[in-house]
């Protein structure tokens, strides 16, 4: 281990002692408590799977009382001034900003990523509250729709407590994403993190308090999807159900909320195109692709695991790409150096593991990786490239969600299109060209939520974000967030004395 490693383990270990000391317990009506029932479940490390300590498992109870406190301060939480819930919300981003370093080190820890990536997500995480801070005051505006004889305007209005899961892949960004915009909106929050990285949602949540965010108004569930994720889904007082995961859970949830006609915000699965085309700058594009696959372990929705790559210059790109492979660094996720830190669960290690074998039995070829990586107990996998793939084969259809990816050759721009779209799923696509009119042409017939030309995933906040086919339903950003935690509704005056038809009347 480096100076830099040591001091990190360190520093993490004193952080993670408090949950060891006792179960991570759930945040309701600004109290935390253990579950009803007294049950846990233990949090994992990824990094060699030793406990983290015990989770409180919520269960039905648990959430009708968090629905409860949340239904209680909703009225008063709708009706504060926007400019209030601006302040609050810049002061909970400030509170963030100030336990930056703890985040990260916690997160890396409980999910496995790399502290270089995990050291910017605290910073997007405030950057996201105070984005959506801003919008607050304006959050209810409408529009004036002026007729003839009568005014028409709409207005909007928080459609009531929410219900927010979300997933183990980077948490506490993802927690602010969905969060921030629903409490600037004016609804409150039942959250039930996802319950292999559940540690960082409870730092969130003692932050937002500490800002003086009023009890009730964010409530913290722990607990199993399929017990306290499904309660939060079937509760009655839970108005909309925002959900970050894989496409077949979201369908579930639908099932699940149907009966008391929840609204439904899904960011689901999505096995992405990145498209090179001959005449693209191939060294950034080669940066790119090398980027969106392998950064974060490869366990991000919008990651590029197709590689489509022209048949014209497959061969020197395929081999730039493997070279470039066998250069990054697997390692522990908190030592500086480390590019691919371990993968979230064993569970998950040995579903990404299994799509060696899948590979080879249907004809690809393993040009690098393939194996799990030797470092001790964790769950540890080798940056893998399967070459000689055609789309039909399981590893260009199913989301792996590692750092695996499959590399398909095309011969024409129509095939290229063909291909990309010829997949269940539709979240995102990157596309490398200098031709301006194919890559406005390409982009407009791709079956993709968000298009990337000649870039890697650049987020801008008031940007529309989400997916098609099975990657999604709704969208998150800028006002696209508060279609989803308002409604909307309109008023129409009339100007005068218009005719009104009469009935009846002799």
């Amino acid at each position: 281990m480096t100076p830099a490693l040591d001091s990190n383990v360190a520093e993490s270990e004193a952080l993670l002692a408090r949950f060891r000391a006792r179960p991570l317990p759930h945040l309701i009506d600004g109290e935390t408590c253990p579950s009803r029932s007294g049950r846990t479940f233990e949090n994992l490390a990824p990094v060699d799977n030793s406990s983290l300590g015990q989770v409180c498992a919520g269960d039905v109870d648990d959430i009708a009382r968090a629905a409860a406190a949340a239904a209680r301060a909703f009225p008063a939480w709708r009706d504060l001034a926007g400019d209030h819930r601006r302040a609050l919300l810049h002061r909970i981003a400030d509170g963030i900003e100030a336990r930056a370093r703890d985040i990260a080190l916690v997160e890396s820890m409980d999910s496995g990523q790399a502290l270089r990536f995990m050291s910017k997500a605290a910073l997007r995480g405030a950057e996201n509250f105070r984005f959506f801070a801003d919008r607050a005051p304006g959050a209810r505006d409408g529009r004036s729709m002026p007729a003839e004889e009568h005014l028409n305007y709409s207005l909007r209005q928080p459609i009531g407590p929410v219900g927010v899961i979300t997933p183990w892949n980077t948490p506490f960004m993802l927690s602010t994403w969905k969060i921030a915009p629903a409490l600037a909106a004016g609804c409150t929050v039942v959250h039930k993190p996802a319950e292999w990285s559940p540690l960082s949602a409870m730092l969130l949540a003692e932050i937002a308090h500490e800002a003086g965010l009023p009890p009730g108004v964010w409530n913290v569930v722990q607990g199993l999807g399929e017990e306290a994720g499904k309660a939060l889904t079937e509760h009655p007082a839970i108005k909309a159900i925002a959900f970050v995961g894989e496409s077949n859970t979201g369908s579930q949830i639908m099932r699940q909320g149907a009966a008391t006609l929840k609204r439904v915000h899904f960011e689901l699965g999505g096995k992405n195109p990145v498209i090179v085309f001959a005449d693209a700058d191939l060294e950034r594009a080669l940066d790119a692709v090398v980027f969106m696959i392998f950064s974060l372990n490869g366990e991000r929705c919008t990651s590029s695991s197709r590689l489509l790559i022209d048949a014209s210059i497959a061969k020197e790109f395929l081999a730039r790409l493997e070279a470039r492979i066998a250069t990054l660094k697997v390692g522990h996720p908190l030592d500086p150096a480390t590019e691919i830190g371990p993968l979230i669960h064993r569970r998950h290690f040995e579903k990404v593991c299994g799509y060696f074998d899948i590979a080879l039995k249907d004809g690809a070829t393993i040009a690098a990786g393939g194996r799990p990586a030797a470092h001790g107990t964790g769950n540890f996998v080798q940056p893998t490239l399967f070459v000689g793939a055609s789309n039909t084969m399981r590893i260009a259809q199913e989301e792996i969600f590692g750092p695996v990816l499959t590399a398909v050759t095309f011969g024409s721009e129509e095939e290229a299109l063909a291909l990309a779209n010829d997949v269940p799923y539709g979240l995102a696509a990157y596309l490398w060209t200098r031709d301006v009119e194919r890559a406005h042409r390409f982009a407009r017939d791709l079956d993709a939520g968000m298009i990337w030309v000649n870039s890697e995933n650049n987020r801008h906040l008031p940007a529309p974000f989400g997916g098609m086919k099975a990657s999604g339903i709704g969208r998150d950003g800028g006002d696209y967030s508060f279609e989803f935690y308002m409604e909307t509704k309109n008023v129409c005056v009339a100007l005068g004395s218009h005719s009104i038809p009469r009935l009846g009347a002799p």
